[in-house]
């Protein structure tokens, strides 16, 4: 599988790096993986602090991984012993062709407890601080009313598949985590967006575009379906934040 591949050619060129812990998370750890659809996702506990020369050396390697098969949705974020524990803390991260910063989220970490999967090294639960249900209802609530709520009234965002899907693919796993303690997959949302009254033409969208064969859209799809998602997000968002905050 192409996938492996990249995957054994990734740990071969971060071995001069001494990785603590290398691990999958997201759909590649929780079953729900496509090949050539999904992003690889993953994080990288490296032996020492990540300097400005590691960044460097960070870089060299990703652009030397960029003539495989997938490398493009290979990203990955990189902690170091000292900075592991915390979720606040921004780390360096390689994703969409760039080097930037971005926090392992109390999301990613109760997803590493409970399915990641160990690439290379030790496992999460040796290295990771667990996440307890406050601290992670916490960071649902936080995520839901001052991330995704504002960006809702900005209409251009929504003229966009990606975030169509993870609007709404994650405000109903943000639900069920709220209302359940669970993690789900980004499958399993689509089920859930359903018994949430989601606009079935956009959840229909959604699942076409994900995990059937994709067709070019109708004229007029794009402005009506921006139209159908923020007057339902809007409103779901407050309803949820209200109820858990």
């Amino acid at each position: 599988m192409r996938t492996d591949a990249l995957l054994d050619r990734f740990l071969q060129e971060l071995r001069p790096l001494a990785p603590v812990a290398v691990w999958a998370h997201g759909s590649l750890a929780g079953g729900d993986y496509q090949e050539g659809r999904s992003d690889l996702d993953l994080i990288a506990v490296l032996g020492r602090p990540v300097t400005a020369r590691t960044a460097w050396r960070l870089g060299l390697l990703h652009a030397r991984l960029g003539a495989e098969p997938l490398a493009e949705q290979l990203h990955c974020t990189y902690l170091s012993p000292d900075t592991v524990a915390d979720s606040a803390r921004r780390h360096l991260t390689w994703a969409h062709g760039r080097l930037f910063k971005r926090p392992v989220t109390e999301v990613t970490r109760r997803e590493l407890h409970g399915f990641g999967r160990v690439l290379h090294g030790r496992s999460p639960h040796s290295v990771l601080p667990p996440v307890s249900d406050t601290e992670l209802a916490a960071f649902v609530v936080r995520d839901q009313r001052d991330f995704w709520r504002p960006a809702v009234r900005r209409d251009g965002l929504w003229r966009q598949d990606v975030w169509v899907d993870l609007g709404l693919l994650t405000f109903a796993r943000a639900t069920v985590t709220l209302r359940d303690g669970d993690l789900i997959s980004k499958r399993q949302a689509l089920t859930e967006l359903r018994g949430l009254d989601a606009p079935d033409e956009v959840v229909a969208d959604i699942e076409g575009r994900r995990y059937g064969n994709p067709v070019p859209p109708e004229a007029g799809w794009t402005a009506r379906r921006s139209e159908l998602t923020r007057s339902y997000l809007g409103p779901a968002i407050d309803t949820l934040v209200a109820s858990y905050s």
